[in-house]
């Protein structure tokens, strides 16, 4: 049996400490929240605590790979929904969930929606997007997903915990998506029911897999939407992060990740996209994707290089809005 120490490094991380607590008391004796030290437990506005012990939680063997419909992927959306809620997003009406049908297949998906409203045009949005599903357990054998697609997720919520206490001009929607492994279905379920009108939808901003990487952000979405390139280029990446434009250009064969995640849905309805992630690494969709193998520094100053461009987005919104021609 694992000790486990449950360590609030910051008066903001307290909530989370308490939803780790909760988490823990259910998940049993396999996980741990001892407390990161160096960069990620200081960062001056993402609570890097917070966002590792998410990690921790949702990447830990009692979540068991959080596949589409097992009993993992219901605790993983519970813990999601918890945090929202404490976070203090504000729903749509009905709470957080929005279940959907999944095509092909007998499980529902559930995505997860809230919003921090804006303070001057809260009827414009910004959405952040990240999918909460893995692949759970195969031949015995947990894929934990803890850059894929913990980490993503991880970072929805220390976002919208910046957000909600420093609110932005535009509304801001973080949506944690369901079934993106079996085909970017929860992406999909939210372009063809949002909870918005998609004309009050600037742009789309992903994370998926943003924590194993030495140093190396790849953000695409400029090549089809040229205007953003001037935003992620107003942001000086924190220590530890080379940002980089690519992996959007057609024809490139894998190398496209146009479509290859739950910004792809919002591409295909003429909604902007910035995109966020790590290059496939040994432990792709692997069994050892799983929280000690992350770079917890680089994890820390990604999102907090996220979280500016974002803050960047919903300064510089309205000459978006006028690039897009939306």
């Amino acid at each position: 049996m694992r000790t486990l120490i449950v360590t609030c490094l910051s008066p903001r991380s307290a909530w989370a400490c308490a939803l780790m607590c909760a988490a823990l008391a259910c998940a049993g004796p396999d996980v741990g929240t001892e407390a990161a030290s160096g960069p990620a437990a200081t960062a001056a506005a993402i609570d890097g605590s917070a966002l590792l012990g998410h990690v921790r939680v949702l990447a830990a063997d009692s979540m068991e790979g959080r596949a589409l419909g097992t009993p993992g992927n219901a605790r993983a959306r519970r813990y999601v929904e918890a945090a929202f809620g404490s976070i203090g997003l504000e729903s749509f009406g009905g709470g957080f969930a929005r279940p959907f049908t999944v095509a092909d297949g007998d499980a529902e998906g559930v995505n997860l929606i809230g919003y921090v409203p804006g303070s001057t045009d809260p009827e414009t949005f910004l959405v952040v997007t990240a999918h909460y599903d893995h692949l759970g357990v195969r031949e015995g054998e947990i894929f934990n997903g803890a850059d894929d697609n913990a980490s993503g997720t991880a970072g929805l919520l220390e976002l919208a915990a910046h957000f909600a206490a420093n609110p932005p001009r535009h509304s801001i929607l973080f949506a944690a998506v369901d079934a993106e492994e079996g085909g970017l279905q929860g992406a999909r379920a939210f372009v063809t029911d949002p909870p918005v009108p998609l004309e009050q939808i600037a742009v789309d901003v992903n994370l998926d897999m943003v924590s194993n990487s030495d140093s190396l952000l790849f953000v695409a979405g400029t090549h089809h939407y040229p205007f953003l390139a001037a935003r992620v280029e107003a942001v000086v990446p924190h220590p530890g992060v080379a940002l980089r434009l690519g992996h959007d250009l057609p024809g490139t064969g894998s190398d496209d990740w146009t479509s290859a995640s739950d910004h792809g849905p919002f591409h295909d309805v003429g909604i902007p996209f910035l995109y966020f992630g790590v290059e496939d690494h040994p432990y792709y969709h692997q069994p050892g994707d799983t929280f000690e193998t992350i770079n917890a520094d680089f994890f820390v100053a990604a999102i907090e290089t996220i979280r500016e461009i974002v803050a960047e987005l919903d300064e510089r919104l309205p000459e978006v809005i006028a690039a897009s021609g939306r």
